[in-house]
């Protein structure tokens, strides 16, 4: 039994290629359409983007054209598999929030979550470090 590929995919040193550009580029590159076949987010904080896949693709070999890629050469960028995690951070949380509520929030599978096994609450930095069982719930 083989792991789950991820369906996203990280863009390291993205500040030679802005938002518009890159969500461009991964077009072309793809074949596929942003916001239809697969979303785009931006974290500038570190540089880094992820490309998260809405339509099944084999994202071994994307991430494989996307390195062998001019463009994404010229920019320096790299490119990889989102590896799997149990643990999230959740932020910008009300102060009012519980565990309880995290818990059993994350674990609605309408919410893309599965069940949890810790939930941390950081009410000072108005966020919370949720573990879930396994990889599977934790979008």
């Amino acid at each position: 039994d083989s792991p789950e590929v991820s369906p996203s995919v990280v863009f390291e040193n993205i500040e030679r290629c802005g938002p518009k550009l890159l969500k461009m580029l991964l077009e072309n590159i793809s074949g596929l359409v942003v916001n239809a076949d697969f979303k785009v987010e931006l974290i500038p904080e570190t540089n880094v983007a992820v490309a998260t896949f809405i339509k099944s693709i084999d994202t071994k070999e994307f991430v494989k054209k996307c390195s062998e890629h001019k463009r994404v050469r010229e920019f320096k960028m790299t490119v990889r598999l989102l590896e799997s995690t149990q643990t999230i951070k959740a932020e910008n949380l009300p102060g009012s929030i519980s565990t309880d509520y995290l818990t059993v929030y994350f674990e609605n599978a309408r919410n893309g979550g599965g069940p949890v096994s810790d939930v941390q609450l950081f009410p000072d930095e108005s966020s919370a470090i949720i573990t879930f069982c396994d990889h599977k719930g934790n979008t």
